[in-house]
């Protein structure tokens, strides 16, 4: 397949400066609908990889995300979310860009265009075969997260990439790569839109799937979820009151008793 950037591929749309407010929200919403399609098609290719995932983290191995500006943003976000909403420790996922942590909130000049700055980035979390890596790149051509992978390849460390354009470099590198072909941007190249979304999609199928694979969910609650601040713990005494059939106010006492709602009943079911 011969590769082709259709992440840069000029927009459908013409003249935006000319369109009114209704217009400009309209048509990116029409370009939005088309995500969900787009992220439908490359389950196959997010089904082979999960397995794999969950059996390593079953043996004591880590998931890490590596990538650049909005895709390595992304990464970050949603392995900053696995520690409160599923209660894991804070190094099952971790999510790392290039340039650092201070291209989360500004972006670092030509921080993505080094080939060897990915891998020494993972070195520093003494990486091993028990990890996986997953590199993120919408365009599928970022040094940063290419040259992190072929080492990654080299050292037999399973690894898998998300990008938005068939056939790129990262697909061709990643031994499990997820293709989510979403087309021109409504603003031409601007890929924290569509390709952003899509990327989005696909890191809440993995991390969730994952989770819940390993244990980390009960029926479809989040049962470990950390209780830090009002509204969690409002919903965790709710959980804990309709899983058991008791009151408010022993559900409250559960709660503080016992930290959060997995351990609240057991804690009940060991006392009846």
């Amino acid at each position: 397949m011969k590769f082709k950037l259709t992440t840069e591929t000029d927009s459908l749309h013409h003249d935006l400066e000319k369109m009114s407010v209704n217009e400009l929200l309209n048509n990116i919403n029409r370009e939005d609908h088309s995500v969900a399609d787009a992220v439908e098609k490359a389950i196959p290719q997010i089904e082979a990889l999960v397995p794999l995932i969950v059996n390593r983290m079953k043996q004591g191995g880590r998931l890490f995300y590596l990538g650049a500006g909005t895709s390595g943003r992304l990464g970050i976000v949603d392995a900053s979310e696995c520690p409160p909403t599923f209660g894991v420790p804070h190094d099952w996922v971790i999510g790392l860009i290039a340039g650092g942590d201070s291209a989360i909130r500004k972006a670092v000049e030509f921080a993505e265009d080094s080939v060897s700055q990915g891998w020494e980035d993972l070195q520093s979390y003494d990486i091993s075969e028990k990890d996986v890596v997953i590199g993120i790149a919408a365009s599928g051509t970022t040094p940063y997260v290419i040259g992190a992978l072929e080492a990654c390849n080299k050292k037999g460390i399973l690894t898998g990439g998300i990008t938005c354009n068939a056939g790129s470099p990262l697909a061709l590198t990643a031994n499990f790569p997820i293709e989510v072909v979403v087309g021109p941007e409504f603003v031409t190249g601007s890929t924290r839109m569509k390709a952003g979304t899509a990327q989005k999609l696909v890191l809440n199928m993995i991390s969730t799937a994952v989770m819940i694979q390993l244990g980390r969910v009960k029926g479809n609650k989040m049962v470990d979820m950390q209780l830090s601040n009002n509204k969690l713990v409002d919903r965790g005494i709710r959980m804990v009151m309709n899983e058991l059939g008791i009151s408010r106010e022993k559900a409250e006492f559960l709660i503080e008793e016992n930290g959060n709602v997995r351990n609240a009943i057991k804690k009940y079911h060991e006392r009846s």
